[in-house]
């Protein structure tokens, strides 16, 4: 027969109400046997009672058993802390660690100045967590008084857990050379020193150095972890250097090095970044634990080159999804131009709870700006104001964007006053939306306010300011502008900026002077150029302008937007009266197969946008459609007929 232990903890506590004294050992014993907060306010208490609540190593360890213990509590530490008169360095550093722990960067700072003023000194327990707690809030300036009180004391030299943490805390501060000049006076360097800074220079794209810092590493004996290779993926993935990523890969096979979760992950970003997509799945598939960054990833890969059946195939396939798995997919439509589906799959994923972030409303602000959709843009906009979304610049852009395409240049130009923070991207958003809808001196006004704000106009404003010189037809301040570009700002032209310049001129029918400037450009005329030219020369019927063009338009690889241009040509002629050449023109697009692209209208109808064209079938209820047009077509006709036979004109 087995006899149980007694519970030497649970006994003494029962006692505590009748035990004359317990000694102060036993009672820091008991401290460090507490298995819950409720049972060392119990022992503490006791120690109060004891007479022993002013004895420093006693208190050191309660304050460090309830702050650092698993069941620990940091809220009750600090109020335990604030209670002591003169805490010692040990209570300072268990504070700045445990809060540290739980990300209080702010409290970290305070608690490390509190402890200097006290007269305190900081050692190299205490050094790390201050140097990280500056290097997450990009402290710089704190940081470097710590360094320097580290120089003072000693410990910047003769301790590598306080040189990591410099190492580190520059590199939070994006101070990467400061970072280096650390690294290389430590005498004695870790894998942690090794890692830290490669990992800086990849996160600033340094593949050079980061690669010449691997290499040192092997020759000072120091076999690289998962965290080094990471590090070297992710510059591969930055700079597209795949024959680099290759090398990093062979290495990892080569020495046979262990391959987490995590490793696999950065090599199936690395190749999908660099488009070897074969290789991103072949490293897929070998992923044995599979996370949904996993799946993710593999999705974006496929997205980003335009795979959109096999990004639908994969994302279908995942086992987890979260939000970021859904706006991947969002974004893959996005990008590759399924507006509707980007909008279907938005609402498939809330009618699953999933709830949207920025990404995934930026995302869908923007489908409903190339669809027209007004209605799920607003509903988009009233969640946002429901639940009580801070708006950042970013969301405030795309809210604009949207109203101004869907029509409500009013609605867009209010979102824009009350921003408390504009960035380019704001001012080139509204004015290209008042330029889109004619308000071209209001435009001009605002570009003007602009100007007096500091912020510096890019390419995209020069574009909206000239667009809506073209709608308004202020030829002067188109060219104004179109000079003060280069001239003021140095901006480069764009074929855009030409093609405004060309409108604007040809519109006002200054055709040889759009012809000059088609000659000063930089770059070859698009379609875009030669459209404006033509369209000029169909409004003032200039044939002798329209046959130069069609040499030049000749020379232009056939293709669907370049249909548009021999209709132009062949309306020019047919306008007028030159039958022949109309008919070759006709003929000349038959022989190079090149066929006007079909024009696509839309309509909204109870909430819902639908697409058309002509002899579109695509709807489902089609068959219904156009069996009602022809009702209405032979009732037109029927009324037609009794309105000539009562003599009247039809």
């Amino acid at each position: 027969m087995t006899v149980k232990p007694p519970n030497r903890l649970a006994t003494p506590f029962r006692r505590y109400s009748n035990a004359s004294s317990l000694p102060i050992q036993r009672l820091q014993f008991l401290v460090g046997k507490c298995t819950s907060v409720a049972e060392l306010k119990l022992v503490h208490a006791q120690i109060i009672l004891r007479g022993y609540g002013e004895d420093a190593i006693t208190l050191s360890k309660v304050i460090s058993v309830c702050a650092l213990s698993p069941f620990g509590d940091v809220v009750h530490a600090h109020y335990l802390f604030d209670k002591i008169p003169n805490p010692n360095r040990h209570m300072y550093n268990t504070m700045i660690r445990a809060s540290s722990g739980v990300k209080s960067y702010d409290e970290v700072i305070r608690l490390y100045q509190k402890m200097v003023c006290s007269g305190a000194s900081p050692n190299e327990f205490t050094f790390p967590f201050i140097l990280k707690a500056c290097g997450n809030l990009m402290a710089y300036r704190q940081g470097v008084v710590v360094h320097s009180n580290a120089v003072k004391t000693g410990f910047s030299e003769s301790h590598v857990f306080v040189q990591n943490g410099l190492v580190n805390f520059y590199i939070g501060c994006g101070r990467i050379e400061c970072a280096r000049k650390v690294f290389d006076g430590m005498e004695f360097r870790t894998l942690v020193s090794w890692n830290s800074m490669i990992g800086g220079y990849a996160k600033f794209g340094g593949w050079r150095e980061a690669f010449s810092l691997f290499c040192g590493m092997r020759e000072d004996g120091v076999m690289p972890d998962g965290h080094t290779f990471v590090s070297l993926l992710s510059v591969c993935s930055i700079i597209r250097g795949v024959v680099l990523g290759k090398f990093v890969h062979w290495f990892i096979e080569a020495n046979a090095v262990y391959v987490d979760v995590y490793v696999h992950n950065a090599l199936l970003d690395m190749y999908a970044k660099c488009g070897d997509l074969q290789m991103a799945k072949m490293v897929f598939d070998r992923i044995p634990d599979k996370t949904v960054v996993s799946w993710t990833s593999f999705v974006s890969a496929y997205a980003k080159h335009g795979f959109v059946e096999l990004a639908e195939s994969t994302f279908n396939r995942m086992p987890v999804k979260n939000v970021v798995s859904w706006n991947s997919m969002i974004s893959c439509y996005l990008l590759n131009g399924h507006y509707r589906k980007c909008i279907e799959l938005f609402r498939k994923m809330c009618d699953l709870c999933f709830v949207p972030d920025e990404t995934t409303v930026v995302s869908v602000l923007s489908a409903c700006s190339h669809t027209g959709d007004l209605v799920t843009g607003k509903k988009l906009h009233d969640y946002l104001c429901g639940i009580g979304m801070e708006p950042t610049i970013e969301l405030c852009n795309s809210l604009m964007d949207m109203y101004a395409k869907c029509g409500l240049t009013e609605k867009a130009l209010e979102i824009f006053l009350n921003m408390p923070e504009k960035n380019v991207v704001s001012w080139n958003t509204v004015i290209n939306a008042l330029a889109l809808h004619g308000h071209g001196d209001k435009a001009v006004e605002l570009f003007q306010e602009m100007e007096a704000s500091g912020t510096q106009p890019d390419a995209a404003t020069f574009g909206g300011l000239l667009s809506a010189c073209c709608h308004c037809g202020n030829i002067e301040i188109g060219r104004y502008f179109f000079s003060k570009m280069r001239s003021v700002y140095g901006i480069r032209y764009d074929i855009e900026h030409y093609a405004c310049m060309v409108d604007i001129l040809g519109r006002r029918g200054l055709l040889k002077e759009a012809l000059r400037l088609v000659g000063e450009m930089e770059m070859r005329p698009d379609v875009v150029i030669w459209g404006s030219v033509l369209g000029a020369c169909r409004t003032f019927r200039n044939v002798p302008i329209a046959k130069m063009v069609l040499k030049q338009v000749l020379e232009l690889e056939p293709c669907a937007n370049t249909g548009g241009l021999y209709v132009l040509l062949a309306n020019v002629f047919f306008e007028d009266q030159r039958w022949d050449e109309a008919k070759k023109v006709r003929k000349l697009m038959r022989s190079l197969g090149v066929r006007k692209s079909d024009a696509v209208s839309s309509i909204e109808v109870g909430g819902r946008v639908f697409e058309f064209m002509v002899s579109d079938e695509r709807h489902e209820a089609s068959d219904l459609v156009y069996a009602t047009l022809h009702r209405m077509k032979d009732h037109l006709k029927s009324e037609c007929q009794v309105f000539l036979f009562a003599g009247g004109t039809c």
